[in-house]
């Protein structure tokens, strides 16, 4: 059974008309407006539909649904004494034994719950660990679930008092020992320094394995956006990775990260990550740091959204806010707005033919519009600034040293291929990184190729005896 509950006492955002007409004042009377304007949230249906989505993820089947309306939360029990036995009548009329809340509940009103509903409560937060620890497959995975669902339950422990206490020694000298409320939290605590050790550890070697890439300098490409956008199809769409493609909610936990081949021959690493919702438990964004540390490190985000979703605004709101969470608010970011074959024929015509600023359309089932999303990647990150931009290199290279050769022509567009004896003289415009692999080959002065070269041309390079 699901329980959506709305608080309608919060503040009221003020309507966009308003915040025109405020605005427009404030420049009429040559002040700016400083109040910084509040990120629209899921109206009420679009979040019961997000929540049952939800459950349904988790592999629940909804019996009954109750919606509660409060000016305010009750302190005891967040929906009034009221409520609940109404709630009581109806898990006895639909035979539900759980009961999912769409609110986040404090310990005190969790137990009183507990003692009144005669089936088990969830709340929001624990419903997507739950949903998180099916989906996770790698170690990594498993440990980040672990150590959110362990300090969601440290404040959440409940004992029995004396009943539960390990009587100490004595008679009469000593009271009660260590109760097992107490014994259970020093537990939990112990496992959870143990978990933070071990995540650390995986930090560290994803830190060394990130220090490796950086040596040959790649850009990262993060996709990021709201559950359920599309990421993981795109992410195969552009790399033939064949990672799992799925309509339930969070179905990607682990990162994948996959080289991706640009129109220049560049090459970037396109990372996929975990997709965010509405009110993500600030836990999960603190026990998945070491995952989320390539949304941190990347020099382009792709914040892909769900074009049919009639939500797509507020989603990207959501995600923006979650963004701002891991300070990489300021991360150059393209939007992709992906799923555009369910739109209407004239309107998806429209997004391909007329995209806005700073948007590409696709849709990453059929692959419409992923040659102009490559080409868009390619602009943002081959400017002057760039990780490892191109630049133009001629060489002269025996033939004999195919391996480099081979791989030069694998990495660059080759012009003015010559050859002279047995020495190759062609021009590369690539990577400077692989450019700048080969510079022993490179020719001293740069300019055109002679079109002829004397026979018995040899390349001088600099050599010393290496004893191992």
């Amino acid at each position: 059974m699901l329980v959506s509950v709305e608080i309608t006492s919060t503040r009221k955002r003020m309507p966009a008309a308003a915040q025109q007409a405020r605005a427009a004042a404030a420049v009429h009377e040559g002040e700016e407006d400083t109040e910084p304007a509040s990120a629209p949230d899921l109206d009420f249906d679009a979040a019961l539909e997000e929540f049952q989505e939800l459950a349904r993820s988790a592999g629940a089947q909804i019996t009954a649904t109750v919606v509660q309306r409060r000016a305010k939360p009750d302190p005891a029990t967040l929906i009034g004494p009221g409520k609940v036995e109404e709630l009581v009548a109806v898990v006895a009329s639909s035979g539900a034994n759980l009961v999912l809340f769409d609110h986040d509940l404090t310990p005190s009103q969790l137990r009183n719950l507990d003692k009144e509903l005669p089936c088990r409560v969830i709340d929001r937060t624990q419903l997507i660990l739950d949903i998180f620890a099916r989906h996770a497959r790698t170690r990594e995975g498993h440990l980040q679930v672990e150590l959110a669902q362990l300090e969601y339950q440290l404040p959440r422990l409940a004992g029995r008092g004396k009943a539960m206490s390990q009587l100490g020694g004595g008679i009469g000298t000593r009271g009660p020992g260590e109760t097992k409320l107490e014994t259970d939290r020093r537990r939990i605590r112990a496992r959870i320094d143990r978990l933070k050790e071990q995540l650390d550890t995986v930090r560290r070697n994803r830190s060394q394995q990130r220090q490796r890439r950086e040596a040959v300098p790649v850009p990262t490409v993060a996709l990021v956006g709201y559950t359920n956008a599309g990421k993981s199809t795109l992410f195969n769409a552009l790399t033939d990775a064949g990672v799992l493609e799925s309509s339930r909610m969070f179905a990607t936990l682990d990162p994948k990260l996959r080289h991706l081949a640009l129109p220049s021959r560049r090459k970037v690493l396109l990372s996929d990550t975990v997709g965010f919702i509405r009110n993500l438990p600030h836990a999960l964004v603190t026990s998945f740091r070491a995952t989320l540390e390539e949304v941190e490190r990347a020099e382009l985000l792709l914040h892909v959204r769900d074009a049919a979703s009639p939500m797509m605004d507020e989603q990207k709101a959501q995600v923006e806010k979650v963004l701002a969470e891991l300070d990489v608010a300021k991360t150059p970011t393209l939007q992709v707005l992906n799923k555009i074959d369910l739109l209407p024929a004239l309107e998806r015509a429209d997004l391909l033919r007329f995209p806005e600023k700073n948007t590409v359309a696709v849709s990453a089932h059929t692959g419409d519009g992923l040659q102009a999303l490559i080409a868009a990647i390619e602009e943002r990150i081959g400017g002057a600034e760039a990780v490892d931009p191109t630049a133009t290199a001629s060489f002269r290279i025996p033939q004999r040293e195919g391996r480099a050769i081979a791989s030069l022509e694998a990495g660059c567009f080759i012009d003015q291929k010559r050859f002279a004896g047995n020495i190759v003289f062609f021009t590369a415009h690539g990577p400077t990184s692989l450019l700048q692999r080969y510079r022993r080959y490179l020719v001293q002065e740069q300019g055109d190729l002679p079109e002829t070269a004397p026979a018995d041309a040899r390349p001088r390079f600099r050599t010393r005896r290496v004893s191992t």
